[in-house]
Parts: C-alpha cells; sequence; structure tokens
C-alpha cells in the first residue's frame, strides 16, 4: 500500500516536502491553514530575500515546474517574497501536480496515533496518525503514516519583554505595536512617516526594517529611527560584511553600521523591555522598574526578536526538544544562539530531525525552534532527506548533497573566529540521535 505523508504547511519548504514524497512514490497531503499556498511569505512580500534563486528552488520542485515548460528564474537575481510568489510557489502549488495534494484554509488543531493517547507505548509505532484540523466545512480528520511539521513560525512572533514574556502594558497598546517587517515603503508608509519609530531586535528582520525607516527619514525628515538592543554591542548585528557568501546579507549589516555611524539612527544597547505605557498620545518604553530604570518615548514600536514554533497541536505526541530553543535536540548544538551565531549550519536531514515519535519529523523553520538564523535551502535538504527516510533509502537519507554559504562570521564563546566543525557545523554527534 502506497504510504501516505501529511505535510503540515504549504511554504516554500512544505511544497518541497510534497515533491520528495511524491518523487519517491509515496502519496502527500498538505494541510495549510491559510487561503493559498505561501500564506506567510504573502505577509512578507514586500521584502527582498538576502538569498538569490540559486539557494531558493527545490530540485524535486523544479523538476515538477519543468513539466509545465517553467523558465528556471536567473540564479543570481536576489528575489523578493512576490517575486518568489510569482515566479516560484504560485505555479509550483496550483499548476503542477502538486495541487490535488494542498487543502488550504485547513488549520491542524492538534495530532495523535489512531487508538493511543501519549501514555500507551506497545504497538504505537504501527498506528496511523491521527491529523485533526478546522476548515469552512469544520473538523475533519486525516489519517497518515507519517507526518512532516514545516508550519513554520510566523504566526508565533516573540513578545517585546526581556524575558520571554509580554511586557506589562504590551497587549494593551497593540494597535502602536507592530511585529517582524510591516511595509514601510509601502502600504505602512503613512504609519511612521514623520513619527519617532522604536526598533527592537538585533536580526536580520530588525536591521532591514531599521534601513527601511532610514530611506523612509530621507523622503519625510520628521521620521526618527530608533534601535533597541536588549545586548550591549550593536556590532555584533552587522555581520561578516564583505566576507559573507551571500552579498546581500553582507551588506545589510554594513549598511545599518553606516546609518548608525551617521547618526540617522540613535541606538539604546542594554535595553531590555520590561513595560509599555502611554505618555500624553505617545509610548513610554521602559527598561528596569516602572519608577526607575530607563525609558525612550515613541509614537510606534516595531519588535523584531524573532519567532518561536507552536508546539501546541503536538502535545499528545512523544516530542525530544532542546529545552531552551526548542529545536530536535540533534540540531540545537549546530543552532543554539547561546554556543555560536554565524547562521551557518552544515547540511542535516531525517537523522536529527526525527523523533521519538516514529514518522514524525519536524523540518523547515519550525525545527530551528527559536533560533534566530535559517536559509530555505537548508529545510530543502532537510526534506530530501526525511523523504528518502521515509521510503526506506537510508543511503540518500544520510547522505550530504548541499554546500551552505559561510557568513564570514562565526561567534562561540563571546570570540570570533573562522566557521569549524565545532562551531557552527559539522555533523550532529551520533550520541545525541533521538529514540526510534
Amino acid at each position: 500500500m502506497t504510504k501516505k505523508v501529511a505535510i503540515i504547511g504549504a511554504g516554500p519548504v512544505g511544497l518541497a516536502a510534497a515533491a520528495h514524497v511524491l518523487e519517491r512514490g509515496m502519496n502527500p497531503v498538505v494541510l495549510e491553514a491559510g487561503a493559498t499556498a505561501g500564506h506567510a511569505v504573502r505577509q512578507w512580500k514586500h521584502v527582498q530575500l538576502f538569498s538569490p534563486w540559486e539557494y531558493n528552488v527545490d530540485k524535486a520542485a523544479a523538476s515538477l515546474l519543468s513539466a509545465i515548460g517553467w523558465n528556471s528564474p536567473d540564479p543570481q537575481i536576489y528575489p523578493t517574497g512576490s517575486e518568489l510568489l510569482e515566479q516560484y510557489l504560485d505555479p509550483l502549488a496550483t499548476r503542477t501536480s502538486l495541487a490535488a495534494a494542498i487543502r488550504t484554509s485547513s488549520r491542524v488543531t492538534a495530532i495523535s496515533r489512531v487508538g493511543f493517547d501519549k501514555a500507551k507505548t506497545k504497538g504505537r509505532d504501527l498506528a496511523q496518525f491521527e491529523i485533526r484540523y478546522q476548515n469552512g466545512r469544520g473538523p475533519e480528520v486525516l489519517h497518515a503514516d507519517a507526518v512532516i511539521d514545516t508550519s513554520g513560525t510566523w504566526s508565533s512572533p516573540n513578545p517585546a519583554g526581556a524575558n520571554g514574556l509580554l511586557a506589562i502594558g504590551e497587549r494593551e497598546f497593540a494597535d502602536r505595536i507592530a511585529y517582524a517587517m510591516p511595509d514601510i515603503s509601502g502600504t505602512d508608509r503613512q504609519r511612521y512617516a514623520d513619527k519617532t519609530v522604536c526598533v527592537l531586535g538585533a536580526g536580520h528582520s530588525a536591521i532591514g526594517t531599521l534601513i527601511e525607516l532610514a530611506r523612509l527619514r530621507e523622503m519625510a525628515p520628521g521620521t526618527e529611527v530608533l534601535w533597541l538592543l536588549r545586548g550591549s554591542d550593536p556590532a555584533k548585528a552587522f555581520g561578516g560584511g564583505a566576507n559573507d557568501k551571500l552579498a546581500a546579507r553582507g551588506e545589510l549589516g554594513a549598511a545599518v553600521a553606516a546609518l548608525v555611524s551617521a547618526g540617522v539612527i540613535r541606538v539604546e544597547a542594554g535595553f531590555g523591555v520590561t513595560h509599555i505605557s502611554p505618555k500624553a498620545d505617545r509610548l513610554r518604553i521602559g527598561a528596569g522598574s516602572s519608577c526607575g530604570g530607563r525609558h525612550v518615548v515613541v509614537d510606534e514600536l516595531i519588535v523584531a526578536t524573532g519567532f518561536r514554533p507552536d508546539i501546541g497541536f503536538l502535545s499528545e505526541l512523544r516530542l525530544r526538544l532542546d529545552p531552551a530553543i526548542e529545536a530536535p535536540v540533534a540540531l540545537a548544538p549546530l543552532i543554539d544562539p547561546n554556543e555560536h551565531s554565524c547562521g551557518t549550519v552544515r547540511p542535516h536531514g531525517a537523522r536529527e530531525l526525527a523523533q521519538d515519535e516514529p514518522g514524525l519529523y519536524l523540518a523547515g523553520m519550525k525545527s530551528y525552534g527559536r533560533a534566530p538564523t535559517f536559509l530555505m535551502i537548508t529545510g530543502y535538504e532537510q526534506v530530501r532527506s526525511i523523504a528518502a527516510d521515509l521510503a526506506g533509502d537510508s543511503e540518500a537519507a544520510e547522505r550530504v548533497e548541499l554546500a551552505l554559504p559561510e557568513t564570514g562570521v562565526c561567534t562561540r564563546g563571546g570570540v570570533e573566529g573562522e566557521a569549524s566543525a565545532g562551531c557552527c557545523g559539522g555533523p550532529a554527534p551520533r550520541g545525541q540521535t533521538p529514540a526510534a
């Protein structure tokens, strides 16, 4: 009987997973919460990727597209989210054989094993998965032999609070707080023009947003840009510059460094947000106690502090995740930002991503838990390996078929140096493989 594989999420990695599963002769069913495939990408379609097309097209997906006469984009061009949709994801989801496998407006609410709760073991690995999801007709049930969760993290951004919780007052002033990367040059321009805008965060989303605000300031001189950093050194966010093999990624750090040096962006370092309160018709953002500590007064706050995985619907399955970053335990040492921050992680696959629940894999951005950096092509390699593993091809599952671009900087233990197998890469230690 043909193995049925449920794939959660129809983003770039989810569609790639479906393509690899189909290529291996199995039956993919893709459950997408949004109204269309690529729903999360549509929320950031104004953003230019810092990786070119070369790193954004999956091989199995490209094979399906070639069958309908698709022309691959120039591999050296850096697409926007909109171009990624128009030139790749939309035709892949609607014009290839994947179209019949995708169920949109289908939000997964819970997963278990048929006839087994979490505590029952004997015979568990022989039972199918029961996936419950909600669509316009009401609750639905899907049975599958395996599950690949590529649902990502976009819908669960980290809060402003430095302790991982919502800052006091964050919910009350939600109308003046945005998360991730608003469309500052487009639909959100009027919201930020000639305002004092504060960006919280130190990753690529924060840096890209700061650069867009600086451009807005050229056209709307009343715009003031403030950068709040939880850490003490803004230079750590500048990246590897010219040493970064992805030029656009390196240029981001160099550009924001120049804007800081020129005084266009004002930096408040060592600022751990604890509370947000009103100050006349503005926001008072405080660090420390509400009556002491430091504070800034702004019109708008943009929180770009990363994302976290939603594991609520997996609660009846046997997960083994790192307790700090909520990534699979064999992958966590390669990506833990407490240990290193190079952003380049050596290829990994089914062995590192499998869970204690046989047949369950986390892949894509969700597999990185709370770790801040992820390349699309890393997810493509993950699902290639997973599909091979599900098909019983252990040699292909273990084989590395990907070389990743270096960032030009690697930090471990507070010291910058060359990326190495002991820092930003190398295979996961064999002893940390999850039990089957």
